[in-house]
């Protein structure tokens, strides 16, 4: 790696170029809009806003005061999210003051047929759903379940192909098709919500209705859509693979054959508990969209800006202080921020361009913010999102999860911080003038803002259910911005609610799509299968299962979220890493850590991605670099395979064994990557210390001593107390 001729900057040449004090504003809580994603103003605008908090007021009201039939409630989370998201998300990137495209025949066509087809089926829907309010009559008309179901999958397709083929040309409104897929939507899961109950006997049975598989259906159409429009195509080709193996599997080879499943009997099936609405709906629709909200109350009482002020102040003066700042404040935003790429977003707007200034390459200051940024999700308490499914799906208690987080968390980001710290060292670079940082005394007098994550913290240690907690933190969160110029009053009580909607509805969508692939590894067993292939390919050896794993784990988070990447992986991979006589948290924190290390491995690298156009970087070159800074990382999950300790399931003894243990070990590999090590060292040198330091993942008393001895005598040659004679007389 080679450092641009800005390696050597003088810290007077930093003055004259950062002539003003770096004060991060307010932008650091701004949300940054999608390319597709719509500004509504004015009237439109708030009536939007409107229904974002209404949505969040809903599922607040639900989970604290007025608790719904369990269906239900999942049903209109998702119907609900879904319709909020396609009126604000695009089906393409919308370029304002585009000039306008003529309406041709067959784009009207199209999207009046469409228009017919749904807005039929939506009047079905209110025959039924009105001769149910009206005359109390469980049974509709027979004409509505006869004949809506066609006509709902045929305008919802017919609305979905409008937007991929004809692209709207304003960004500030809502589009014509848009608004067809949320009436869409709406009917579908005013059908399934009807007749829930029905549905809980009759899905994926012999008995099941023609209409139970069109609603099925069009919903399917619905999330896979809203998925490609919020979270990309990485997803909806794994979950249509999936759908196409419930179909296929009578022509398929091996431990992949299964007998198939018609579709009435797959798509009934699908639109259940064990489907869409399994795991990772239940936790979308409690814990994710609370901490949510949580993250949207932080935000609009401005503590991210104060949490990067924060690690400005502590850490902006040190060696190339902006990448350890990125470091800082990446897990300090990890907190309140559930995505790797909208943690580089936040913080990589400030971190990357005085990164550039201090004599980092584009693509390094890129793949710094993109490495210290995926931390965040493996950074308690909330983990983005994935400690509340992993206590789902596990039953292992959510503060036993956060607490075994805890030294990967310091172990990782310790990686980091030492990767960009021995390459500041080996290329002189200086630091952030202090007279232009912020003033870490004034800073602490504000320490009442940490108030909500301690009071979060501390309820979820003394024995408060998760949702009494987010609440709690929630309502501190609002009575601290009292003591501060963002106080929170009805305006901006109303925009948090307003922004929690918003920031929730990939997550929503995403889920939905995981619980498709979830259900479709329970339908067809192929989950038990693969884990009988797991066992065979390990052949009884652990190690070799886990490092299968580990592939299959970063293969299926490419390009996917986080929380849907740890969803489908832990449904196919651990029930096998478990038959192996490998613990449940230990399997499951492996599998999670790499679902989030997959954000910054190439070909498929989100977070390095977003650093990359931040940075004005090539974006396969900063994957590549942000995979090799955050190599180091990749060796934590190992050391807590080796040792459950780290994972806190020791005594404390072991415990503070394998932690110094793994800390040294990361260090010398951090050093042999980077090829410092109190000076600048060769390859042979380099290819010791990575040795030495893979030999420390077994924290074993022989590897750890070999590991150290091989740290001092480098350390003694680096600083010519031993020379290279006599290291060969030892030899000898």
């Amino acid at each position: 790696m080679t450092q641009s001729a800005r390696g050597d900057i003088s810290s007077s040449e930093l003055v004259a170029e950062l002539a003003d004090p770096i004060e991060v504003t307010d932008a650091v809580d701004e949300e940054h809009p999608a390319s597709n994603q719509r500004v509504f103003l004015g009237g439109r605008g708030y009536a939007f806003a409107t229904a974002c908090a209404a949505y969040t007021l809903f599922h607040l009201l639900v989970m604290n005061l007025y608790p719904l039939e369990t269906w239900t409630y999942r049903l209109l989370h998702v119907g609900g999210g879904l319709a909020l998201g396609f009126l604000l998300f695009g089906a393409h990137g919308v370029v304002p003051g585009q000039p306008k495209t003529q309406r041709s025949a067959g784009n009207l066509g199209v999207l009046l047929v469409g228009a017919g087809a749904v807005l039929y089926a939506a009047f079905a829907m209110a025959v039924l759903w009105g001769n149910w309010w009206l005359f109390g009559a469980a049974m509709p008309p027979h004409w509505v379940l006869t004949s809506f179901g066609i006509p709902l999958v045929v305008g919802t397709g017919l609305a979905v192909l409008h937007g991929w083929i004809f692209a709207e040309y304003r960004n500030d409104r809502f589009g014509a098709a848009d608004i067809l897929l949320a009436v869409a939507t709406i009917a579908a899961v005013g059908y399934v919500i009807y007749f829930a109950r029905a549905l809980q006997m009759r899905a994926g049975m012999p008995m099941a209705q023609p209409a139970d598989m069109w609603a099925a259906i069009a919903i399917v159409i619905l999330i896979l859509e809203a998925v490609r429009r919020m979270a990309g195509l990485a997803l909806v080709v794994i979950a249509g693979v999936f759908v196409a193996y419930a179909f296929a599997g009578p022509w398929l080879p091996g431990i992949l054959n299964h007998n198939g499943y018609t579709p009435k009997r797959f798509f009934s099936y699908i639109v259940t508990d064990n489907g869409i609405l399994s795991a990772p709906i239940a936790i979308s629709s409690t814990y994710i969209i609370l901490f949510v909200v949580f993250a949207a109350f932080l935000q609009e009482t401005r503590v991210g800006a104060y949490f990067v002020n924060v690690a400005f102040a502590a850490a902006g003066h040190k060696r190339g202080g902006p990448a350890k700042v990125a470091v800082f404040a990446s897990g300090l935003m990890g907190m309140i921020n559930g995505t790797s790429a909208g943690n580089v977003v936040a913080t990589g707007s400030l971190t990357i361009p005085l990164m550039k200034k201090v004599g980092y390459r584009p693509q390094t200051a890129a793949a710094i913010e993109a490495a210290a940024s995926s931390g965040g999700q493996i950074m308690p308490p909330i983990m983005g999102a994935g400690a509340f499914i992993m206590a789902e799906i596990t039953g292992i208690p959510y503060t036993d999860i956060i607490w075994a987080a805890l030294i990967p968390a310091v172990l990782y980001f310790a990686s980091i911080f030492f990767m960009v710290d021995l390459m500041a060292q080996k290329f002189s670079m200086v630091g952030l003038p202090r007279a232009l940082l912020p003033k870490l005394g004034a800073l602490m007098r504000q320490a009442y803002l940490f108030a909500p994550i301690l009071v979060l913290i501390w309820a979820l240690f003394v024995g408060y259910s998760v949702i009494r907690c987010g609440t709690l933190a929630m309502m501190t969160a609002a009575v601290v911005s009292w003591l501060t110029p963002h106080r929170m009053g009805p305006q901006r009580l109303f925009r948090a609610l307003d922004i929690g909607a918003r920031m929730s509805l990939q997550l929503v969508a995403v889920c939905a799509a995981a619980g498709i692939i979830v259900g479709v590894i329970a339908l067809t067993g192929i989950g038990s299968r693969f884990s009988a292939l797991l066992l065979g390919i390990a052949d009884q050896s652990q190690l070799l299962a886990m490092m299968f794993s580990m592939v299959v784990a970063v293969i299926l988070g490419m390009g996917m979220p986080t929380t849907a990447a740890y969803a489908v992986a832990a449904s196919v991979i651990a029930p096998g890493l478990i038959n192996l006589g490998i613990e449940p948290l230990t399997a499951h924190f492996f599998i999670f850590y790499f679902a989030v290390m997959s954000a910054i491995t190439p070909p498929v690298a989100l977070a390095a991605y977003a650093g990359a156009a931040l940075a004005q970087s090539d974006p396969m070159k900063t994957s590549v670099e942000s995979f090799r800074i955050g190599l180091a990382a990749f060796v934590v999950p190992y050391m807590f395979f080796f040792s459950d300790s780290l994972l806190l399931q020791g005594g404390w003894v072991d415990t503070l064994h394998v932690f110094g243990s793994a800390l040294l070990g990361i260090y010398l590999l951090s050093s042999g990557i980077i090829g410092w090590f109190f000076g600048r060292i060769g390859w042979v040198p380099r290819a010791m210390l990575i040795l030495a330091a893979l030999g420390m993942l077994d924290a074993g008393l022989l590897t750890d001593l070999i590991g150290l001895a091989v740290a001092i005598t480098l350390f003694l040659y680096q600083k010519k107390i031993v020379t290279a004679d006599v290291i060969a007389q030892g030899k000898d």
